[in-house]
């Protein structure tokens, strides 16, 4: 759909490498928890350099996703810039989560060298990334704001979100947000509210809806309490009944927002929490911005497999996260629980016909870290379930920054506390990544992995390996799948559990694959894997022959074996094979 094979053909295999912008140059070491960002720093969009660009396409990204560019609220103050300030009561950490947006026709001020002139700054990373042949997706954050969100920026004519809403009516079609008339907001008990912060409380009355469908004044603390939820004409206190016609206000300002971010040259949008906006809005605006940008891609974050269908066929979603399905079966695979047969329940029950368009990973901003004690504790636990969300099917994968490095945060560091992910809220620096990047403040890093240890090498080595064969197989790009669990799941057998060992071909006219992925921790798999005669007809090859297994990937192992007897393996724990079939 956006990348094109070597062969011609189009294909959905993107690798795309996620950076959270703020944290990536940072080379700061000091981590006080809480920390401003003088103390702690702050990358900026100059750190990612044409080197760490070339670094990235070597590694075998086709896109990045900059996470974090748009203007959001935050404690920092900008005021002298021209931004309004923000109320420390409705900011989550000292640099503010990314999607509590502020204003949809700026970037984030901490991201500039020079404040005056970040849109600029933006714009030559833009094109910086094009030049190295990466292609660039930001966020759109659709279903909420800041509570204090204002555009300083908007071009000329472009009424502001709110700005011609009745607030004296709870809903109305043509209102952008949802009030509790004669009613003040209540920050919710147990918010940390900073020792440096304004004394002054904050005030919103009447008070707005929050992010997180929350209809009431005094939301929890758990609840999005930063941000207030967008009206696309849904009145969902009679019932969600819709009101689309004539177009909702919202519908028109968020479309000519995508419109305005394509123009710049983004490549594709990541869209926040996409199934808490109607389905209809995303069916009517995306093919309205794809009329000026064909080639854009659309990806969304959701979560219920129910809508998959919807939201690919009605709301025209070139992509959808695969959380629920298979980032949820591979995941209990590497804590040592669940089976390998529920991979062959998320194809079949969930994303078989549209594997194509489901996008694959193992981290990202929202969830723990492989590494960290919540996870895996391990990052070497990925290497097979990695080389199934990469192989499984034709769709794109993604690796988080720092995946490939085994990040593991082990401390609190300040709103986000500890929890085995990498802080989206505070002011850090990140030590493995910074051994990547090899700079000293104030220098630009050197990108060549110069402090990293050798387990951090071999482990970035195997995700390099992983990218090259991703990017140079026909059969995964392009390719058909077939499943052999059916026919290899026989309980206990040779010591080991065979549900730990899943097998799976992968095929075009050009190319046949047998792929094998222990998941188990201890055990080494010794057996043969069965190939009925069935699949040998889908690859299109004579099942009385004798063929050549060849490892392509990181063994380089050979095999000979008919195709009548089975094909004899041995895995240790945690291994792959992915055997070429001549």
């Amino acid at each position: 759909m956006n990348t094109t094979d070597p062969s011609g053909e189009k294909s959905d295999k993107l690798i795309i490498y996620q950076i959270f912008t703020r944290l990536f140059g940072n080379q700061q070491t000091t981590n006080n928890p809480w920390g401003t960002r003088d103390e702690n720093g702050v990358g900026k969009f100059n750190d990612i350099t044409v080197k760490a660009l070339q670094e990235l396409k070597k590694f075998g990204a086709s896109h990045v996703w900059y996470t974090g560019i748009i203007e959001h609220a935050l404690i920092t103050d900008y005021s002298e810039y021209g931004i309004q300030k923000d109320h420390p009561a409705v900011v989550k950490g000292r640099a503010g989560s990314p999607y509590a947006v502020k204003d949809y026709y700026d970037v984030n001020p901490d991201l500039a060298v020079d404040v005056k002139n970040r849109m600029k700054e933006f714009d030559d990373l833009l094109k910086r990334t094009h030049t190295n042949e990466l292609k660039v997706i930001i966020d759109f954050i659709p279903n909420h704001v800041a509570r204090q969100y204002h555009s300083d920026a908007k071009p000329a004519g472009v009424h502001d979100l709110g700005e011609s809403d009745d607030t004296t009516r709870p809903f109305d079609p043509q209102n952008n947000f949802y009030y509790l008339p004669e009613q003040s907001f209540q920050v919710p008990q147990g918010v940390a509210i900073l020792e440096d912060a304004s004394p002054v409380p904050y005030v919103e009355k009447p008070a707005k809806a929050t992010g997180n469908d929350v209809f009431k004044a005094n939301p929890d603390l758990n609840d999005w309490y930063e941000t207030i939820k967008l009206n696309y004409g849904v009145d969902y206190l009679n019932n969600r009944q819709t009101h689309f016609e004539p177009v909702p206000s919202t519908w028109t300002k968020m479309r000519d927002i995508l419109l305005f971010w394509a123009g710049k040259g983004v490549d594709g949008f990541r869209c926040d929490m996409a199934e808490m906006v109607p389905v209809e809005f995303w069916g009517w605006a995306i093919p309205q911005v794809k009329a000026v940008r064909p080639d854009l891609i659309f990806i969304a974050e959701i979560y219920n497999p129910q809508q998959y269908h919807t939201y690919i066929f009605t709301g025209k979603f070139d992509y959808l996260y695969d959380k629920v399905g298979l980032y949820d079966a591979v995941r209990r695979l590497m804590e040592g629980k669940g089976s390998v047969e529920d991979i062959t329940r998320v194809w079949q029950q969930e994303s078989g016909e549209y594997a194509n368009h489901m996008l694959r990973f193992l981290e990202n901003h929202d969830e723990q870290r492989i590494a960290s004690r919540y996870f895996a504790n391990d990052p070497w636990t990925a290497v097979p379930a990695m080389t199934v969300s990469a192989t499984l099917h034709t769709g794109p994968m993604m690796i988080y920054f720092g995946q490939e490095l085994g990040v593991n945060p082990t401390q609190a560091e300040g709103f986000q506390g500890e929890d085995g992910r990498t802080t989206i809220f505070d002011y850090w620096g990140i030590p493995e990544y910074q051994a990547w990047t090899n700079g000293q403040i104030g220098k630009p890093g050197k990108f060549d992995g110069g402090k990293l240890s050798d387990d951090q090498k071999n482990l970035r080595k195997f995700y390099h390996q992983l990218n090259q064969l991703v990017n140079s197989s026909d059969a995964i790009r392009t390719g058909g799948f077939y499943d052999l669990q059916y026919v290899n799941t026989d309980g206990q057998s040779a010591g080991y559990d065979q549900h730990r060992l899943y097998s799976y071909l992968r095929h075009s006219a050009r190319q046949k694959l047998l792929i094998i992925c222990n998941f188990d921790k201890v055990k080494t798999a010794k057996t043969t894997v069965r190939i009925p005669a069935e699949a040998w007809a889908a690859l299109k090859v004579d099942d009385t022959k004798t063929y050549t297994f060849t490892d392509i990937f990181r063994t380089k192992t050979k095999i000979k074996a008919s195709a009548t007897a089975g094909v004899p393996v041995e895995l240790p724990p945690l291994s792959v094979l992915v055997l070429e079939i001549k």
